[in-house]
């Protein structure tokens, strides 16, 4: 369904150039969930907002690469065209902050019809029926009388709902989720992952969840996709990923975090930061913070490679290992 190629989307900015995402690659097809994970920074959002041709304005720009749906080329595509035919109808997004994405002065059911009129699937009367059924959908408990109420009368976790129904609402190819648990308590962070889930068997969505809760992915995702630095590092089935993890970043992505009936003195972390995004490293940008940076690591960013088991690599170790 969804088919990216070394997408680069770059912000120019009086102090330089950052690279924010710089030569990303995947596929996603229907029903399918990926996960996009990896430390603040490393350019999850700014892939899923490239792909709605939103890199944001005016330093941000899609510099090179595609990004097919359903065959089409979006890269390059008028901006009217963007508006009228993809944006909410093809291509959705739940953001990870549902009250800065909510309008404070506009009925909640008025800003579920929004997308729906915008794109003339409906008119106004029958727009605002169809906002209650999305509400409905999403389990807005008593959802014709809570249309007219406004997003502030909403709890946190029921904001989130609303702006699930936004975004399905014109039942779109793709539905890209970013962070949306990040603001939610454990127990509606499970329900909003339920939720997820039956949106995406009830219309066949493939969806991109962006997150850095590694046990969100976990749950949620089929395959896992680890983002460093402007880059996918590592890519595979998301059992095999946990179980076996190539990169030395996702190791130690995985070493971080505590594991239940484990008994562990100390946790593991990354030594270091990562790096400014105005001047990279040379190389692997991983290889300041990587234990088994080589002399080839400094001086050449690795390829990606295939694993035998189907997974996906950026990592020297492994090109050696299956030259």
């Amino acid at each position: 369904m969804l088919r990216v190629r070394d997408l680069k989307t770059y912000l120019y900015l009086k102090r330089g150039v950052v690279k924010a995402v710089d030569g990303v690659s995947f596929d996603l097809a229907s029903g399918e969930t990926l996960g996009l994970i990896g430390e603040s920074g490393s350019g999850k959002t700014m892939t899923g907002l490239s792909l709605l041709g939103l890199p944001p304005k005016p330093a941000g720009r899609i510099v090179a690469g595609s990004i097919e749906l359903d065959g089409r080329e979006l890269v390059g595509l008028d901006e009217d065209v963007l508006a009228r035919e993809v944006r909410g109808r093809q291509i959705a997004m739940i953001s990870q902050d549902p009250m800065t994405s909510l309008n404070p002065v506009f009925t909640v059911g008025n800003q579920v019809a929004a997308p729906i009129r915008a794109h003339g699937l409906a008119g106004d009367r029958s727009a605002i029926d169809l906002a209650i059924h999305e509400l409905e959908r999403v389990r807005v408990p008593s959802a014709a009388e809570r249309a007219s109420d406004y997003p502030h009368q909403f709890s946190g976790g029921m904001r989130q709902r609303v702006v699930a129904a936004m975004a399905i609402a014109c039942r779109p190819r793709l539905l890209i989720a970013d962070e949306p648990t990040s603001a939610l308590d454990v127990t509606i962070q499970v329900q909003f992952m339920d939720l997820i889930e039956k949106i995406q068997a009830d219309t066949g969505a493939g969806v991109l969840f962006i997150t850095h809760d590694l046990g969100v992915a976990a749950s949620l995702c089929h395959r896992i996709a680890v983002m460093y630095a402007g880059r996918i590092v590592e890519m595979a089935n998301v059992d095999k990923l946990y179980a076996d993890p190539q990169h030395p970043y996702t190791r130690g992505l995985l070493d971080s975090v505590p594991i239940l009936g484990r008994r562990q003195k100390r946790l593991q972390s990354i030594k270091g930061s990562p790096p400014d995004p105005l001047s990279l490293p040379g190389g692997c940008a991983f290889h300041p913070r990587c234990p088994h940076a080589m002399d080839i690591c400094r001086r050449e960013a690795p390829p990606m490679v295939s694993m035998p088991d189907g997974g996906q690599v950026a990592c020297w170790l492994k090109v050696d290992s299956t030259a």
